[in-house]
């Protein structure tokens, strides 16, 4: 919605949309001067990809020598200039979103919109293009609005990401702000892996398992319940109760992941968790049944409330 709003195709209810300080709303979309890669492609079936790539430019008046250049330079962008000739039946749904992909960016847009453009890739072609994109974004300048459900992609592309949840904006800001320091417990639950844990409120503070939780920061006063986010990643193997947050629990069962193995950790109150063993650090890897006791470091000891009605 936000995208078909953004091209023109789409009038909102209210409010204003402004690029550069200009208003976007009395334009029609063929004068915002953007590119837009739909995940349906809508690529044109009649025209080879090499058409597909060139049409944009050939819409502004670009000469032909030029047009060729820069639709061979597009289409090697997407890895796909040995393939110009080919007509768009004859190409894979990965294909056709890299064609679709070059065609946008082939005449340099001021805005360029992106509707999951990545999402039919295979993992490999997909972190090269992701690569592509951001290097792209850095040599021409312009403004992108990439929509995404794969919060991986999200962080590793954006200076910044816009989170919404039921169409209304719950937190913007750098990728660390929002992976380290989410809002509410919506935002924390769809950046990474992620377990909540509640913790008791005191007058003095949080409490965990009977324990004074230390905590780099708190949840909002009003929130009516707090949660300790918990990501594999932060949790330790080894800590100490001066300095860190202990939490025992009960190994509930073993994954292996090729790079780590994921240990699954069921707690005594309620809830469960997980951490990553990567076979370091001298710890060895425990088995279903085993008794644990695992360290959260206080700086990297994140408590939420619950998402905002």
């Amino acid at each position: 919605t936000l995208l078909n709003v953004l091209a023109g195709f789409v009038r909102p209810d209210s409010g204003s949309i402004l690029v550069d300080g200009v208003e976007f709303l009395t334009r029609p979309p063929h004068k915002r001067d953007l590119g837009m890669v739909f995940q349906n492609y809508a690529l044109f079936p009649h025209m080879t990809v090499f058409d597909n790539v060139a049409y944009p430019l050939r819409l502004r008046g670009v000469g032909r020598g030029a047009l060729t250049g820069r639709v061979r330079d597009a289409l090697a962008t997407v890895q796909m200039d040995h393939l110009g000739g080919r007509g768009i039946h004859e190409l894979s749904g990965g294909q056709k979103q890299r064609v679709a992909l070059a065609r946008a960016i082939v005449f340099e847009p001021r805005l360029l919109l992106m509707d999951e453009p990545l999402s039919a890739l295979d993992k490999n072609l997909r972190e090269h293009m992701q690569v592509e994109l951001k290097r792209l974004h850095r040599r021409l300048g312009m403004t992108t609005v990439y929509v995404t459900h794969d919060q991986r992609e999200a962080l590793t592309m954006s200076d910044r990401i816009a989170v919404l949840n039921r169409g209304r904006l719950v937190q913007l800001g750098t990728p660390e702000a929002i992976y380290d320091r989410p809002t509410d417990r919506f935002v924390a639950g769809f950046m990474g892996d992620t377990g909540f844990l509640p913790v008791e409120r005191t007058a003095d503070g949080f409490r965990l398992q009977g324990r004074p939780l230390r905590t780099a920061a708190s949840p909002p006063p009003g929130a009516a319940r707090a949660w300790l986010v918990v990501r594999p990643e932060r949790l330790r193997w080894a800590g100490s109760d001066a300095r860190d947050n202990r939490i025992d629990g009960t190994v509930v069962d073993v994954s292996y992941q090729g790079d780590s193995h994921l240990v699954s950790v069921r707690l005594p109150e309620e809830g469960e968790i997980a951490v990553r063993h990567s076979g370091g650090g001298g710890v060895a890897l425990p088995r279903a049944g085993d008794a644990l006791r695992l360290w959260l470091d206080p700086a990297a000891t994140t408590l939420v409330g619950d998402a905002a009605a």
